[in-house]
């Protein structure tokens, strides 16, 4: 029986004690710990849909009724868990037509059964709603995104004339994203590629980019003119002079005067951002502007350079990240940057641009990995007291086309990828925040594990869904599955892996494992027990299990005789 018990290494041992058998329905909570992907798999392995009904959030608009109702889906459906995770603030902002639909759906079903979103502050930025509040609801929202610090936004729309008459607005209004941006001190916006694990996409490895998020034609002031002389003027704030930065006679009779900046005072905090992300996500960088032609923007590149040479290269080189770019960082004229996001699909790198450019040149990214929906949209400001703000939405826009369709009645197939991936990134940071500020608080330290546990799980229910030849028709072609079906199936899956990680009581603390489960024990406890009666004086302080821990972990319990040919070496055999 010793003989046995010694086979056991300690990783088994830890293994026997902490075995518990299975959550029951009634008392499930999330767990830390992430399961392994093939668990996860094996656990995933049916197919049945589970019939679900659809909850409002907020002036969520009903489906068209294109679930599955087969009472037998119920069987494999999971319960959600009795007690919900009480989640920090985070501001939700609403948007409308398809995207405002789907991101409903994934509310009711992926993210209510299992948290309390009550301290979440909601604000809906339809055309509808600005037009009722004269944008008063726009204001509301900027502010509590500068106060909160973590936002996730829905697609919005931007109405124009046509849109202005068809939705009976007062007015045409803006879009919102330049007061969000300034409202938040825009840093930068930081667009990537999103992969799925076992699909093969347009880049094989993560592209990162980094749009300056203020300045350019985005803010111009313009006006038409006829013939004449357009003079600019810069008036100093320190009351020094006056001077003229252009002058140019005008000769047609019909111009467009454009007056724009850029203004550069956090490129240097965008420097530091973009370089960081670069190390971690393991990716070359590269800085894009066009200053040959466009002399003005030479201090974008000088800036970043700077940042660079003087805290960061020495990190890429140990990293082996500067082979590709000839040992340095690299600056791209916009148009070869053009021509190397089609040549370079191996991915692996990372760009910074200006905003105009990064604009043109992340759209082009997201054509070559497969579509706007396939890249993330970041916005990342910093707050007055220096706390980063940060604002996730998809990059994509409320996909018009696919909700009049389903006004129709018909079947639709929107995929949500982009959605979901800027809502978990707007929760694992609004998580992070929450920890930032209570960094020893034990339900804090809680809740943030779980979210970031939930979000890998999620991500890892939606992605395989995909992988089983069950997602939405851009995927998998006209048999795909309808905008619903695709969300009850990742629910379904999604509480199938969730259940797989719980444990009826939580792990206890558990003592240093027994010595005696090492494969080279070789106590002698019948001298030991000698030892222990010698000592022990009768009071019943020291007991025998407590005495030969004690010795046999300090390394001087008496030993088993053993031939010199017998004897195993200490370190090879723990």
């Amino acid at each position: 029986q010793n003989k046995k018990i010694g086979s056991l290494n300690v990783t088994m041992a830890l293994r026997l004690v902490t075995s518990r058998v299975a959550a029951s329905a009634s008392s499930r909570s999330l767990a830390v710990a992430v399961r392994s992907t093939n668990a996860a798999a094996k656990a995933a392995a049916a197919t049945s849909l589970p019939s679900f009904s659809v909850s409002r959030f907020q002036n969520l608009q009903q489906p068209a009724s294109c679930l599955s109702t087969d009472a037998s889906a119920n069987l494999d459906a999971v319960p959600p868990p009795a007690e919900k995770i009480v989640l920090p603030p985070m501001v939700y902002i609403a948007g409308e037509e398809m995207t405002h639909y789907a991101s409903n759906l994934l509310l009711d079903q992926w993210i209510k059964p299992y948290f309390d979103i009550s301290a979440w502050e909601y604000f809906d930025l339809s055309c509808k709603a600005r037009d009722e509040s004269d944008d008063k609801v726009l204001h509301d929202a900027v502010a509590a995104g500068a106060r909160v610090g973590a936002i996730f936004k829905e697609p919005t729309i931007t109405p124009n004339a046509i849109q202005v008459k068809e939705m009976g607005l007062s007015k045409a209004f803006g879009s919102p994203n330049g007061a969000m941006r300034r409202g938040w001190n825009g840093i930068t916006i930081s667009r990537d590629t999103i992969h799925i694990e076992g699909v093969e996409l347009g880049y094989k490895n993560p592209v990162l980019f980094e749009r300056h998020a203020v300045g350019g034609e985005y803010g111009a002031g313009w006006n038409e003119v006829g013939a004449g002389t357009l003079l600019t003027t810069y008036i100093p704030k320190d009351g020094t002079p006056p001077f003229v930065v252009d002058k140019r006679d005008l000769t047609d009779d019909h111009n467009v005067a454009v007056v724009y900046h850029n203004p550069y005072d956090n490129v240097i905090d965008l420097a530091h951002h973009f370089f960081k992300r670069c190390l971690d996500g393991n990716v070359t960088p590269y800085i894009v502007t066009k200053k040959t032609v466009f002399k003005w923007q030479e201090g974008f590149w000088a800036t970043m350079k700077e940042i660079f040479d003087k805290e960061y290269k020495t990190q890429f080189e140990k990293a082996g990240l500067l082979e590709r770019s000839g040992g340095d960082l690299q600056h791209l004229i916009s148009d070869a940057a053009t021509m190397q996001l089609i040549r370079w699909t191996d991915g692996g790198f990372g760009m910074a641009a200006h905003n105009y450019d990064g604009d043109m040149l992340t759209d082009q990214i997201a054509q070559v990995h497969r579509s706007p929906g396939f890249i993330t949209s970041n916005l990342v400001g910093k707050a007055d007291d220096g706390r980063i703000i940060k604002e996730f939405e998809a990059s994509h826009g409320t996909v018009t086309d696919l909700w009049l369709e389903h006004l129709a009645g018909k079947e639709t197939s929107l995929n949500p990828l982009g959605i979901v991936e800027a809502m978990m990134g707007a929760m694992n940071h609004s998580a992070g925040l929450a920890l930032e500020t209570n960094p020893n608080d034990e339900v804090t330290k809680d809740m943030h594990a779980k979210v970031l546990n939930y979000t890998s799980t999620l991500r890892l229910a939606l992605h395989n869904t995909f992988r089983y030849g069950q997602g939405t028709r851009d995927m998998t072609g006209p048999e795909g599955y309808t905008t619903e079906d695709f969300v009850g199936k990742v629910a379904w899956r999604l509480g199938r892996y969730l259940a797989k990680q719980e444990e009826e009581t939580p792990p206890p603390v558990l003592e240093e494992p027994d010595r005696h489960y090492r494969r080279n024990y070789d106590v002698d406890h019948t001298s030991l027990r000698k030892l222990f009666e010698k000592y022990e004086d009768g009071s019943g302080n020291l007991d025998y299990k407590k005495f030969s821990k004690m010795l046999t972990k300090m390394g001087v319990a008496p030993e088993k005789s053993k031939k010199e040919d017998e004897k195993v070496d200490e370190v090879k055999n723990v």
